[in-house]
C-alpha cells in the first residue's frame, strides 16, 4: 500500500489559502480525488502510449493527455 500525505501537512495548506471552516474529514477528501485523477491520468496515458504503439508511457503521452484531463476534471 502506498503512503498517504501527512494529514496535518494538508490541512495547513488547505486553511491558510481560504478563510472558511474546513469539515472534520476534508483533507481525506481531498486526498482521495488527488488519487482518482491520477488513477485516470494513467489510464488515459496508457491508452495513449497503446494508440502510438509504445511499450512505455513517455512524457509526451502524460503531456497530451493532461491538457486534456485538466480541462474536465475543472469544477
Amino acid at each position: 500500500m502506498s503512503k498517504k500525505a501527512p494529514r496535518a501537512a494538508l490541512k495547513h495548506h488547505m486553511k491558510k489559502n481560504a478563510n472558511i471552516r474546513i469539515g472534520k474529514n476534508a483533507d481525506l477528501m481531498a486526498q482521495l480525488n488527488l488519487l482518482m485523477v491520477l488513477h485516470r491520468l494513467a489510464e488515459e496515458c496508457r491508452v495513449k502510449a497503446f494508440e502510438e504503439k509504445s511499450a512505455t508511457i513517455k512524457t509526451h503521452h502524460v503531456r497530451a493527455v493532461a491538457k486534456k484531463l485538466l480541462k474536465s476534471t475543472r469544477g
